[in-house]
């Protein structure tokens, strides 16, 4: 397979902590709801896993953001709950409500059942990571992406989404040694799924691990971070461009834990609007010619609904939160990529996104000055 060299690799620099000319930006969920091109393209797909399954359908819109803003990524247009659906458990979409699975993961005999799912039954995923690379023709870099072991846990065994999560954590505390199973076969899907996508072009993976910030101290050590440190044990370090391939990990609500998730093998740390950048950028951002993390993140998504002056006050105030990053284009050092501290909202003004991206790029060049 070859594709297209990278024009804009700034994404990818940062990602590996080298100096960049300006803060690279990309948004959890730029594909999505908020877009009147996406509604158009959904509708013609009849449904979410309509859209989700179809090559061409997930092709375009992945790039639909970037037709409209410079964003420096693309990220592969899924859902998170691929896997558990290969495994079998029934994913469904019913409009204006969120994601259902016929079958729920409770007991002995359920847990029993589970297992690593064969990936051709993932294919259409991997068939999009190829078709979106080439539809990028080199103009930004693909991100694939999976939700954490704890993630999809919490929604095979809740059945769907959950205010309380009574049902994944009760399993969790009366019967550890089956949430311990649960998460073994999940990491090791996990891993293949992302592997699978490294080898259909994607050029750095994220993990999604939207609800360890439910757990307590303690068990989120047990139950969701040695769960990601074996996903990332096992994921392919080359891509199919002979390039490294930087591994993300975002904790929703996990910025309590960074010092925990300076020990993950993995390149980027993303963080959610509650942590404080600088403070991060000093726990584990490392020092220029040493070893660190890079951190993604943070402005909480709901600035995008204040006017547009307010959102650059906003998005100044995060750059400022992280600090210079550095310039030394001969050495690696701290880094920032630029985020929503969780997924955008469907009622975003695209308009809104416009200035945030704008400001960003000006902003963090100034920064540098």
């Amino acid at each position: 397979m070859s594709f297209a060299p990278l024009t804009n690799d700034t994404f990818l620099r940062a990602c590996r902590r080298q100096a960049t000319d300006y803060t690279p930006l990309w948004l959890m969920r730029q594909a999505g709801r908020y877009l009147p091109e996406y509604r158009d393209t959904r509708a013609k797909a009849g449904s979410f896993m309509g859209l989700a399954t179809n090559v061409d359908y997930a092709t375009e819109v992945t790039l639909q953001p970037l037709e409209r803003f410079p964003l420096d990524a693309a990220i592969l247009f899924s859902d998170i709950l691929t896997v558990p659906d290969a495994m079998g458990l029934g994913l469904s979409f019913a409009q204006g409500e969120g994601p259902k699975f016929a079958k729920v993961v409770r007991d002995e005999a359920a847990v029993a059942e589970l297992a690593v799912p064969d990936m051709d039954k993932l294919r259409y995923v991997f068939d999009a990571v190829t078709s979106i690379r080439h539809a990028l023709n080199g103009r930004v870099p693909l991100i694939g992406f999976s939700g954490s072991p704890w993630t999809l846990a919490c929604y095979m065994v809740e059945g769907g989404g959950s205010d309380d999560y009574r049902q994944v954590k009760s399993l969790m505390y009366a019967r550890p040694d089956l949430m311990h199973r649960i998460l073994e076969v999940n990491a090791d899907s996990v891993a293949l799924y992302l592997n699978a996508q490294i080898d259909a072009g994607a050029q750095a993976v994220m993990i999604f691990d939207s609800w360890g910030g439910v757990l307590a101290d303690g068990m989120f050590q047990q139950f969701s971070l040695a769960y990601t440190k074996r996903v990332l044990a096992q994921l392919k370090r080359t891509g199919v461009d002979g390039q490294d391939v930087p591994r993300i990990v975002f904790t929703k609500g996990g910025g309590i834990w960074l010092q925990d998730m300076n020990t993950l093998d993995c390149e980027v740390l993303g963080l959610d609007w509650t942590a404080n950048l600088g403070q991060a950028r000093a726990m584990v951002g490392g020092q220029v010619g040493g070893p660190g993390k890079a951190l993604q993140g943070n402005i909480d998504p709901n600035v995008l609904f204040a006017p547009p002056e307010q959102i650059a006050a906003q998005a100044r105030a995060v750059l400022d939160s992280f600090g210079k990053p550095h310039t030394d284009k001969s050495s690696t050092g701290p880094t920032h990529i630029f985020n929503l501290g969780h997924g955008i909202s469907q009622f975003t003004p695209p308009e809104h996104v416009a200035a945030l991206v704008e400001t960003v790029h000006s902003y963090s060049r100034q920064q540098r000055g």
